[in-house]
Parts: structure tokens; sequence; C-alpha cells
């Protein structure tokens, strides 16, 4: 990776481009996150950007956490998450305490968007993994059910059948979304497209690595 930033995901919405195109876009508020920590090849063996974003009362940090933010001389936040990084870009040259806006993206730039995906609860293999159902008439007693599960010789289930089970909640990256507009005085992304979560969720905003 060489650059990204930390946002929440607004909703979405539609804007028209300067050839009358109608683009379904997503709003994401990124930034402005703050460098918490600077991780090096010296001391940590990899390059990385720790970045903090939103806030949040101080009194929920317990003394550990207090410790970490005093150390970089910030201001306790929410998330914290890491970008890998590369040494022989500009992103590389922040330092502890500096500030990330959505400047550094630029309208027409390819991006990946990773969140938590919506959670579904516990659903049936036709939900689930796009199953199809048994016929509903004729005598039918076979409707919404799992079906067969395996030859009768094994007497077991092997692993890695598709069966009922909890949906959603894990963790997506959608790949090589374009940046339709960026507005630095809102702290603004306009993404094209879908991105993973449900509204006000965290999202993970870095160029993409196929672009």
């Amino acid at each position: 990776m060489a650059k990204g930033i930390l946002g929440k995901k607004l909703g979405m919405t539609q804007i028209f481009s300067a050839e009358g195109f109608l683009i379904p876009v997503t709003v994401i508020e990124a930034g402005p996150c703050t460098v918490v920590q600077k991780k090096t090849m010296e001391n940590d063996n990899y390059l990385a950007l720790q970045l903090g974003f939103g806030d949040r009362r101080e009194r929920l940090f317990n003394k550990p956490q207090k410790g970490h933010f005093a150390k970089a001389n910030v201001k306790p936040k929410r998330y914290l998450r890491e970008i890998r990084i590369k040494s022989d870009n500009e992103f590389a040259k922040l330092n502890v305490g500096d500030e990330v806006t959505v400047s550094i993206f630029t309208e027409g730039e390819k991006v990946d968007v990773t969140g938590t995906t919506k959670g579904k609860g516990y659903q049936g293999s036709i939900k689930r993994h796009n199953q199809a159902r048994g016929p509903m008439t004729h005598g039918s007693h076979y409707h919404r059910g799992v079906g067969s599960l395996n030859a009768v010789d094994p007497a077991r289930v092997f692993k890695g059948r598709k069966l009922p089970g909890r949906m959603g909640g894990e963790r997506r990256t959608i790949q090589n979304l374009e940046i339709v507009k960026v507005d630095p005085d809102r702290n603004l992304l306009l993404v094209k497209g879908a991105v993973p979560g449900v509204k006000g969720s965290l999202v993970i905003v870095r160029n993409a690595v196929k672009g």
C-alpha cells in the first residue's frame, strides 16, 4: 500500500456527470486522521502508519490506551488502523502528530474500500449460499431445506459443506472504485458504486493495488 485514510460511510446518493450521465455514488466522510504511530524497518521490520480517526469520551479509554495516545501527544481517537506504506512516496514522509485529509486523493483516482458487511443473522442455505429450493406443489415435502448432505457411506458431513448459519458481518474489500468527487472543505469523498457496511460504519480507503 502507498497511502490511505479512515472514514465513515454516510450513505448513497447520485450525481450527474458533465455529459449528463447519472452516477450512483457512496458518500464517505474521510478524515481528518492523525498519525498516532509510525512503524519502521529498524523497529518493526515493516513500514506502516497508524492512523487515528473519530472522537470518543476520554473516560472510556483504559490506562494503556491513554498512555499510547499520550506518548504521541495526540487526543485519544475512537478508531486505530494501520496503513502499509512505501518508503519512496510522499505519504511515507508523514510523522507522528501529522494530519491526513482527503486532499491525498484526486478525482478520477482508483481506490480500494474495506468495510464490514451488514449482519444478516442466522439464515438458511437458500439466502446464504443462493441455493435452489425444491418444488412447492404436487405433494412435495421438500421446499427450502438443505437437501442431500453427503453420500451414505462416509456416515458424516464433510468440512466445507454449505449449510445454514450466521450470515454477514465480515470484512470485505471492493477494489478499483473510482473517486468521482473530492470535497476538502467538508472532508467528503464521493466514490462510484457501493461499499460494504451500514451507514455510520468505519471504512478504510486505500489507493488501488490493481489500479
